[in-house]
Parts: C-alpha cells; sequence; structure tokens
C-alpha cells in the first residue's frame, strides 16, 4: 500500500494507527508538526514511542532529561530520538516551527528512556563497490533487537544516493513496515517496488509493507532519496539484520 497523506487542522499526518488505518503494520506512525513556541506532550499507559526529529530546533524533556535537538532538514545526518516505554511521560518544546515523526506499538515492558543523538547513531556506507555503484546507500539505526531488546520496534533512516538503489536485492520478511519519504529537493522522486507493483515515491510520501512482500527502492538522478524506515517485531519472532529473505531468482545478486 502506497500513499500520499496531507497534514491535517492538527498539523498531524498519520500514516497508519493500530486498530485503525493500516492496522496490519500494528504500528500507530504519524508525522506531527509543530510551530515555534508550542509543546507536544505523551503519557501512554499501554505503548511504547518512538520520536525522531526530521527538521527544526526543540527541547526533549523526560524525567531528568532536558537536551536539546537541531536538524535544519533530515539530509544533514544528525539525528534526534527519545524512545521510551509505556507510563514515561515526555514534552517536546519547539525553539522554531519543527517537524517529527513518532512512531508506537504496544509493549508490556518498561525500560529506562534512551536518547539517541550524532554522536552515538553510527551512520554506514554500502554497496559503493556493489553491483558497479548502483547500490550506493547510506544507512543508520537508532535501534533495533541488538542493542533495544526490550523494544517491539526498529527505527532507522536510509539515505538512497541520487539514481541509486536501495533496500535491495528485492527481498522481504514476515514482520510489517513502513517507510516514509523525503528528497533533498521538493520535486525530487523515486520508484518504491512493493511484489508486482510500482509506485512513486515523492516528499511526505509512504509505503506499507506487508508480510512476505518483496520490496526495494530506487531514486532518480539528480535527487538524494531519504526514509525512515520502521519495523515491528513479531511476538516470539523479532526482525534481525539477518531477516532478509531473497528470492531464488535474485540470490545471484547478494554474491556480487
Amino acid at each position: 500500500m502506497f500513499e500520499y497523506p496531507s497534514f491535517d487542522s492538527n498539523n498531524v499526518s498519520l500514516l497508519c494507527e493500530m486498530n485503525g488505518k493500516n492496522a496490519d503494520m500494528n504500528m500507530t506512525i504519524y508525522v506531527k508538526r509543530l510551530l515555534k513556541g508550542e509543546t507536544f506532550s505523551i503519557l501512554d499507559e499501554q505503548n511504547e514511542t518512538a520520536v525522531l526529529l526530521l527538521s527544526g530546533n526543540v527541547i526533549f524533556t523526560c524525567n531528568e532529561l532536558k537536551a536539546e535537538g537541531k536538524r535544519e532538514n533530515p539530509f544533514e545526518k544528525k539525528p534526534y530520538c527519545l524512545h521510551v516505554s509505556k507510563n514515561t511521560s515526555f514534552s517536546i518544546e519547539a525553539l522554531c516551527d519543527s517537524e517529527f515523526i513518532v512512531q508506537q506499538t504496544d509493549n508490556e515492558k518498561e525500560f529506562e528512556p534512551h536518547f539517541y543523538t550524532p554522536e552515538n547513531c553510527l551512520y554506514q556506507e554500502f554497496g559503493k563497490g556493489q553491483w558497479g555503484g548502483a547500490g550506493h546507500r547510506i544507512v543508520s539505526t537508532m535501534f533495533d533487537y541488538d542493542n533495544a531488546p526490550y523494544s517491539n520496534l526498529v527505527l532507522g533512516e536510509v539515505f538512497t544516493q541520487p539514481g541509486k538503489w536501495s533496500s535491495y536485492p528485492p527481498h522481504h520478511h514476515p514482520q510489517p513496515e513502513v517507510y516514509y519519504y523525503k528528497f533533498d529537493k521538493p520535486q525530487g522522486f523515486g520508484a518504491c517496488y512493493i511484489g508486482e507493483d510500482v509506485y512513486k515515491s515523492k516528499d511526505g510520501s509512504f509505503c506499507c509493507i506487508t508480510a512476505g512482500k518483496d520490496h526495494q527502492q530506487a531514486a532518480a538522478p539528480g535527487y538524494e532519496m531519504y526514509y525512515v524506515w520502521m519495523i515491528r517485531h513479531i511476538d516470539g519472532d523479532p526482525w534481525f539484520k539477518t531477516t532478509r529473505f531473497v528470492p531464488d531468482e535474485h540470490e545471484w545478486l547478494t554474491h556480487c
């Protein structure tokens, strides 16, 4: 499923909602815009919550934590992300007009808040020498099962270089996944493949990838494509970096 959502009167762009829109993702995900001087607060009694700053300048406040996050746009590669369990209150104050993405799912476990910054998030470059450089992308994972086994979520960022491919070779996994796209220029675009369907990815669009659907991405020449990738672990079957099943006809690509 692919969609080009818009912001409502509360400056919220809803991607999916547990027991609601795109419920098969088993996550609530939305993009929120805050005007300068506004404050956003959450205290959820059932769901863990991750908030990733996309652009702007904000103050995160949670328990003893009070920290500033500043990011002109995602392409600065300077992430600020707060991740909390249920029953943990926090607030975000906008020092200028700002935008962030919120990811939630149910989780019985409670854990200490974690704050991810440019100092503790690693960006890795892949694919420069693979397939003639056609798979060149930059990837960062804020958290997954390796560093957050208490969480039911995975959250990361991918920067597909202009004219290149990412999430490649075509692959699938049983866990649901959502991509939210931004481009370094507003007219930028790319292609999103889900199974046998192809969609035009644009700034602010998103896709929902259901279990077992092969998926891969491409960016048009001249435009760097960014997407937040968000996965919900299946109970008893968490996603790992090795949880990528490549169709037999494309398996040869993994050896190139």
